[in-house]
């Protein structure tokens, strides 16, 4: 059975959520690469209006749509200085959700948290090996130290991970066309180009005359519409392309 479904989740929360505890636990393994970190740099004024001079009044600076909820992309703004972090928040959006965002089921509550284990039982139960975690030692809206409020943000809820399961819709898809429109360049790094709507997008932007550029460590199912194609590690490729310096990459 998938675990990532609302219906998995209303039948077995313990399971959904030990399943994302340990992806949450692996994804912390993991850092940023320099595909991260090039991307992440493109909030960087200087380095934005040096590779996209063309970008236009009404839209500064480039946006960055992303498919993973591993949080990577989250992690390689952190390490910039504090205003170019803040510019390159605004402009990620995480179409599908993040790991390491929770949402209360009860008042809808949306709060980042990168605490391992979440609660302490979930550092306790392993999937597969344990019997199901009570609802009431899960993950709740205010935390294991709740008080009984009912506010919002602190009112007791069960959480879930605020990731976009099977049968839910992507979010941020308005926001995404209206940029797909006037984009006259699209990256498309590390994906399959397997998967809606995030499959149709390049093709949105080569209908309305912009190039795509693809990046990918071997050949995809969307090469075929690539103007530029870049095979082998992102890693390598992606900050290579785009004149990366040293001092762009720079992480601190």
């Amino acid at each position: 059975m998938s675990l990532a479904t609302p219906e998995a989740f209303e039948d077995t929360p313990s399971r959904v959520w030990q399943f994302y505890h340990e992806r949450r636990e692996k994804a912390l393994g993991a850092s940023p690469n320099a595909a991260h970190h090039a991307l992440a740099a493109l909030a960087r004024p200087n380095v934005i209006s040096r590779i996209a001079p063309s970008l236009e009044a009404k839209f500064p600076q480039a946006l960055f749509v992303t498919q993973n909820v591993d949080g990577l992309s989250v992690r390689a703004l952190v390490s910039l200085p504090p205003d170019i972090r803040a510019i390159g928040e605004k402009n990620l959006l995480q179409m599908h959700g993040s790991i390491f965002v929770t949402r209360c089921t009860n008042c809808e509550h949306e709060q980042p948290n990168f605490d391992l284990p979440l609660c302490a039982a979930l550092g306790q139960y392993r999937l597969d090996e344990d019997d199901d975690i009570p609802i009431s030692e899960l993950p709740k809206c205010g935390g294991e130290k709740w008080n009984g409020s009912n506010e919002v943000g602190n009112c007791g809820g069960l959480l879930r991970p605020a990731v976009v399961w099977f049968g839910e819709a992507p979010e941020f898809l308005d926001e995404i066309d209206d940029r797909l429109k006037s984009c006259d360049l699209i990256l498309v790094v590390g994906t399959s180009s397997a998967v809606t709507p995030a499959s149709t997008f390049a093709k949105t932007v080569q209908d309305g005359g912009g190039k795509i550029a693809i990046f990918n460590l071997e050949r995809s199912k969307g090469d075929k519409r690539a103007d530029f194609l870049f095979l082998g590690p992102c890693a390598d490729t992606l900050p290579d392309a785009l004149g990366m310096t040293t001092e762009d990459l720079a992480t601190h």
